[in-house]
C-alpha cells in the first residue's frame, strides 16, 4: 500500500467492494411474534374467551388502582416506598446498567479510532517524535454486531419491564401491609374488649362468691378466662408491633414499630373489570418482560451463527514523525495508509460451534421462562378473582354470626345475673362472639388485600398506564 497521496487514490476499489459487500449481507431475522410465541410456549393452554372464577366486567382494568381505596395516607406511604425502598432502588440501578450496556453493544456499528503519542530521546536509540492515528471499521455483513445490539435492546426492554413490574409489586405490598397493620389494631381492640367484660366476669363471680350465692369453681374459671385473654392481648400486641415493623422496612424507615395507622379498614372498592384473558400476557410487566428475554435469546443464537462466519474490516490509518537526531528521507509527513482486514475462523476445537448450541439451549430455557409466567398470570387472575367471590359470601355469613352471637352473649348474661345460667355458658357465647368477630374481621381485610392482588394479577398500573411491549419488538 503506498503512502499519501497514492494511499487515497487506491482505497476507492476496496472501499466500493466492501459496501457492495455490506448491502448485499445477510437481514437479520426477527424472533417469533407474540402470537408465534404463545402457542409455541404455551400449547397445551386452551385460553377461554372470559375468566372462569368471580363475575368481573370483560372491559379492559384501569390504572390508577391506588386511588380506589380513597385513603390519601396510604398513598403517601406509597410515594414514600418508591423513594427509599432499598430494593426497588437496586432495581432502578439495574435498569441504569441495561441503558449503559446497549451503549456498549451499539458501539462496535461506528467506527474505532486510537491516537499514540511518542516522544523519543536525544541521547538514546530512539530519537523520534510523532503522532500516530489508527482507525477500523469491522463490516457486518453477516448481523454478527446487529444481531448482538439488538439482543441487548430487548433484555434492556425487559429490565425496564421487570422495574415497572417491581414498581407495581412495591406498591402492592405497602398496601397489603397498611392493612395488616390496621386489622392488627383492630383485633386488639377486640381483646382488649373481650378482656374488659371478662374482667367484669370476673368481678361478678368474685362479688357472688363473698356473699354466698356463687361457689369457688366459677371465681376459678372466671379468673383463668382472664388470664387467658390477657395472654391474647399480648399475642395481639406482638403481632401488631410486628406488623408496623414490616410496614416500616418497606419504607425504608428504622423497624421502630411506631408508624401510625387509620383507625379503620378502607371500604371495599367497587367491582373492577378484568379484561379478556387473552390480553392478559400482553399487559402484564413480567411477562412484557420474559417476552423480551424470548427475543433477546434468538437474537444471541444469530449472533453465535454469525460469529462462524468470515469477518472484514476496513482500516486506515496516520503517522507525523520528526527526529532532532537524523533526517528521515523519502517520507510524506504526515502519512496516511488505507487497508482491509479478513479474519476466517478456520479451527476453534469446536468453540464456535458449542455456542450456537449453548445459545439455542437458552432459547428454549427462555420460552419456557416464559411459558412459566405466562401460566403464573392466569393463575394468580383466577385465584384473586375466585377469593375475592368466596370472602365477599363469607362476609354476609359472618355478619349475621356476629349478630346471633351477640344477642346470645346479651341473653346468657342477663341469665347469669339471676343464677339461671353458670359462667361455662356465658363463656361459650362470649368466646363464639370473639372469633365470629376476629373472623369477619379478618375476611374484610383479606378482601382488601385480594382486591390488591387482582390488581396486581391484572398488570394494573397504580400511578401511570400500565407497560406496553416496546415498540418494533416482536
Amino acid at each position: 500500500m503506498r503512502a499519501g497521496n497514492g494511499a487515497r487514490r487506491c482505497i476507492s476499489a476496496p472501499l466500493a467492494a466492501a459496501l457492495v459487500a455490506v448491502m448485499a449481507g445477510c437481514t437479520l431475522k426477527l424472533p417469533p411474534s407474540t402470537s408465534e410465541l404463545q402457542k409455541e410456549a404455551l400449547p397445551n393452554t386452551a385460553v377461554p374467551v372470559a375468566f372462569k372464577a368471580g363475575a368481573a366486567a370483560p372491559a379492559a382494568p384501569s390504572d390508577r388502582w391506588l386511588a380506589t381505596f380513597n385513603d390519601p395516607a396510604l398513598s403517601a406511604l406509597v410515594a414514600e416506598a418508591l423513594r427509599y425502598n432499598a430494593d426497588l432502588q437496586a432495581a432502578a440501578a439495574r435498569v441504569e446498567q441495561a441503558a449503559g450496556q446497549l451503549k456498549v453493544a451499539t458501539a462496535p456499528l461506528f467506527p474505532a479510532a486510537n491516537i499514540v503519542g511518542v516522544r523519543g530521546s536525544k541521547s538514546g536509540s530512539g530519537g523520534l517524535d510523532g503522532i500516530f492515528l489508527n482507525a477500523s471499521l469491522e463490516l457486518d455483513i453477516w448481523g454478527r454486531i446487529r444481531y448482538g445490539r439488538r439482543a441487548v435492546e430487548q433484555e434492556s426492554a425487559a429490565v425496564a419491564a421487570e422495574y415497572a413490574y417491581a414498581r407495581q409489586s412495591l406498591a402492592a405490598t405497602v398496601a397489603k401491609s397498611w392493612f395488616v397493620a390496621i386489622e392488627a389494631g383492630l383485633q386488639r381492640a377486640i381483646v382488649q374488649e373481650m378482656l374488659r367484660s371478662s374482667e367484669a366476669l370476673l368481678k361478678i363471680a368474685q362479688e357472688r362468691l363473698r356473699i354466698g350465692s356463687g361457689n369457688e369453681q366459677a371465681a376459678m374459671e372466671a379468673s383463668a378466662s382472664v388470664a387467658g385473654y390477657r395472654d391474647s392481648l399480648r399475642q395481639a400486641d406482638l403481632s401488631r408491633e410486628q406488623a408496623l415493623r414490616a410496614l416500616e422496612l418497606l419504607l425504608g424507615r428504622y423497624p421502630s414499630a411506631e408508624i401510625a395507622v387509620a383507625e379503620r379498614l378502607s371500604p371495599m372498592p367497587p367491582s373492577i373489570p378484568a379484561g379478556l384473558p387473552s390480553e392478559l400476557l400482553e399487559r402484564r410487566p413480567d411477562v412484557v418482560a420474559a417476552e423480551r428475554r424470548v427475543a433477546a435469546a434468538f437474537n444471541r443464537v444469530g449472533e453465535a451463527r454469525a460469529a462462524r462466519l468470515p469477518r472484514i474490516s476496513l482500516t486506515g490509518g496516520g503517522s507525523s514523525i520528526s527526529s532532532d537526531v537524523f533526517l528521515l528521507q523519502n517520507r510524506n509527513n504526515p502519512v496516511w495508509g488505507f487497508g482491509q482486514n479478513l479474519l476466517l475462523p478456520v479451527f476453534q476445537g469446536g468453540a464456535l460451534k458449542a455456542q450456537v448450541e449453548i445459545r439455542s439451549a437458552e432459547q428454549k430455557q427462555a420460552v419456557a421462562e416464559y411459558a412459566r409466567a405466562g401460566q403464573r398470570a392466569f393463575g394468580e387472575v383466577e385465584g384473586a378473582l375466585s377469593a375475592e367471590l368466596a370472602l365477599r359470601e363469607r362476609e354476609v355469613l359472618l355478619d349475621a354470626a356476629v349478630r346471633d352471637n351477640e344477642r346470645a352473649v346479651e341473653i346468657a348474661l342477663a341469665q347469669y345475673r339471676v343464677g339461671s345460667v353458670d359462667m361455662h355458658s356465658v363463656e361459650q357465647r362470649r368466646l363464639a362472639l370473639y372469633t365470629a368477630r376476629t373472623s369477619r374481621l379478618h375476611v374484610r381485610s383479606e378482601q382488601l388485600a385480594q382486591r390488591v392482588n387482582l390488581y396486581l394479577a391484572l398488570g394494573g398500573g397504580f400511578d401511570e398506564p400500565a407497560v406496553e411491549p416496546v415498540a418494533g419488538a416482536r
